[in-house]
């Protein structure tokens, strides 16, 4: 038996052109309870319908303990999915519904034959109805339904009936359990017993889990692995704690929990400064004064009252404090920037506080890009070409020249209509950064736009995109 039960290596997935899942590489344990976690559109779905057999890759290869995979039909794989909708038969019972499969299914009968060519074939037989019913009531057990077996479907609970839909998928006992967000049709009490149900489940069957879902507190909660995905790449794979704690990027942060996630410099090996103030850290290895994102927890935030404030690493005002029961939540400012921080102590608006942050608690991330930059050729009359768009720039270079434009993040204009900008976009991304937001714009060519602006968007909005002549940077390749 091969270390791991799932292997997908270099996996792509396209959609007439479009790319939903971009070179995707990960490996499953045996017995994991693995989930993918993402916003909507993110490609965690297809990848499970990728492992299912219900979707092919356009490229790389799906392994099952250590046997490739990508071919083979549905059917043939030792995998058994568990939908949002459940998807049972109106028209049969519990117990018929959970026997489903069961009746279909064939087993060796304990003989053999050989055909004429000498090769040895072991003889089927369907189950009979005591082994059928044995298993049926046995699955019956796992989910807490042994008299529910005569119900109809229809008058179940969505917890009961989600119950139904894993007992029938574990009924033919699979090596490998795929969800598919199987709680989102549930109300919030009902998620919560679920979630605790399902991790009990998946102890005592001892089979793998793959999971997918949208709520970052469901994955946290549930899973011995964590796959973070974002416009069909994993940004990060790693334990619930180490996702919290130390995620890769700013969008881990963001997505993941509650952060401060604020523009600043790496002075030097264990020193950075942000937000006006240096800071001592633990991180090395970056290039002296180099842009990076920093991120801080709420939670790891420490304040000083009164004639302590000014024994903080830095003051700031207190904008406001909302009691959440066993901790207060407390937004300031602290010079020009917005943090948020978790507290047992109650501050008054207004009131000036001390900020202390260990240095164990701040995160240095690379940034991902520090500038906008694309190459193209020059034009007619200082012309260029981006995304199939004209942009007029300051340039004098002649017509034909190959060339590298460069644009900063502030330096581009978003409009609320996309017939007002030069180029058409969709929002892919907004992460807030204290004083401002950091969006990313998705041409309809494939090409991303990085923006900081004080402007909110919400994912999935349509923009135009403008650029002013003089702040077009152009140089020669």
């Amino acid at each position: 038996m091969a270390n791991n039960i799932i292997e997908i290596k270099d996996v792509t997935k396209e959609y007439d052109g479009k790319t939903v899942v971009r070179n995707e590489s990960i490996s499953i344990k045996h017995g994991e309870f693995v989930t993918l976690l993402g916003p909507s559109g993110c490609g965690k779905t297809t990848t499970l319908r990728m492992i299912a057999g219900f979707e092919k890759p356009t490229s790389g290869r799906i392994y099952f303990d250590g046997e490739d995979i990508t071919d083979l039909p549905p059917h043939k794989r030792p995998v058994n999915t568990v939908f949002q909708k459940y998807a049972l038969f109106p028209h049969l019972n519990v117990f018929n519904n959970i026997a489903f499969g069961l009746k279909l299914k064939t087993i060796p009968d304990g003989t053999t034959y050989t055909d004429k060519k000498g090769r040895t074939f072991d003889n089927m037989r369907k189950y009979t109805k005591a082994e059928i019913a044995e298993k049926v009531n046995h699955a019956l057990k796992m989910v807490d339904l042994e008299d529910y077996g005569h119900r109809d479907v229809n008058s179940l609970s969505g917890g009961q009936q989600q119950r139904v839909a894993i007992a029938r998928a574990i009924v033919n006992e699979p090596k490998l359990l795929l969800l598919d967000e199987p709680l989102g049709a549930l109300d919030l009490k009902m998620r919560k017993d679920m979630q605790i149900e399902l991790m009990d489940m998946h102890k005592r069957l001892g089979i793998t889990f793959v999971y997918v879902t949208h709520d970052q507190e469901e994955a946290l909660t549930m899973s011995d692995t964590i796959v973070v995905m974002r416009d069909g790449e994993v940004q990060q794979i790693g334990t619930p704690r180490k996702i919290y704690d130390e995620p890769a990027n700013a969008f881990v942060a963001d997505f993941i929990g509650e952060s401060n996630i604020v523009s600043g410099i790496m002075i030097d090996d264990y020193k950075c400064s942000f937000i006006g103030t240096e800071f001592e850290c633990v991180d090395k290895g970056f290039k002296p004064n180099e842009p990076v994102d920093i991120i801080v927890r709420p939670e790891d935030i420490y304040i000083t009252k009164g004639k302590n404030a000014e024994k903080g690493q830095l003051t700031a005002t207190v904008t406001s404090c909302v009691f959440k029961g066993d901790h207060y939540d407390i937004l300031c400012d602290a010079n020009g920037n917005e943090l948020q921080i978790v507290e047992n102590t109650e501050c008054n608006v207004g009131e000036e506080i001390g900020i202390f942050i260990p240095k164990e608690e701040i995160h240095i991330m690379h940034k991902s890009r520090i500038i906008n930059e694309y190459e193209t050729e020059m034009q007619e009359d200082g012309v260029v070409k981006m995304c199939e768009a004209d942009f007029k720039t300051q340039s004098t270079l002649p017509a034909g020249t190959k060339v590298k434009v460069s644009v900063p993040f502030n330096k581009i204009d978003v409009t609320d209509d996309e017939a007002d900008g030069t180029v058409g976009a969709d929002v892919v991304s907004s992460i807030y950064k204290g004083s401002y937001y950091q969006v990313i714009l998705r041409t309809d060519y494939d090409y991303d736009f990085f923006v900081d602006t004080e402007d909110e968007w919400l994912k999935g909005d349509r923009v135009g995109i403008n650029i002013k002549p003089e702040d077009i940077i152009v140089e020669a390749l």
